[in-house]
C-alpha cells in the first residue's frame, strides 16, 4: 500500500466504520482506526489488502438496500 492508497483510505476510514457490514467487520475497522493514530504506523499486508476492499466496498455498495431510486428533474 503506498502511502497515497493509505492517506486516502484513512480519510474514509469514518465512514467505513459506520458502515461496516458485520461485527467482524465494525471490529476490524474500528482497530485499524485507534492503530493508525500511532506515529510511523503501516498496516501489515494483509490489514492493507482488507481495508482497500473495505473502502473499495462502500463506493461500490448499493446503499438503497434495493429500494428504487428515485429522480428529481
Amino acid at each position: 500500500m503506498t502511502s497515497y492508497q493509505l492517506e486516502r483510505a484513512l480519510f474514509h476510514w469514518p465512514a467505513v466504520v459506520n458502515h461496516a457490514p458485520s461485527q467482524w467487520a465494525e471490529n476490524f475497522a474500528r482497530s485499524i482506526a485507534k492503530q493508525s493514530r500511532r506515529r510511523g504506523w503501516k498496516p501489515t499486508e494483509k490489514q492493507a489488502e482488507i481495508m482497500t476492499r473495505m473502502v473499495n466496498e462502500l463506493f461500490t455498495e448499493n446503499h438503497n438496500h434495493g429500494e428504487d431510486v428515485t429522480v428529481i428533474e
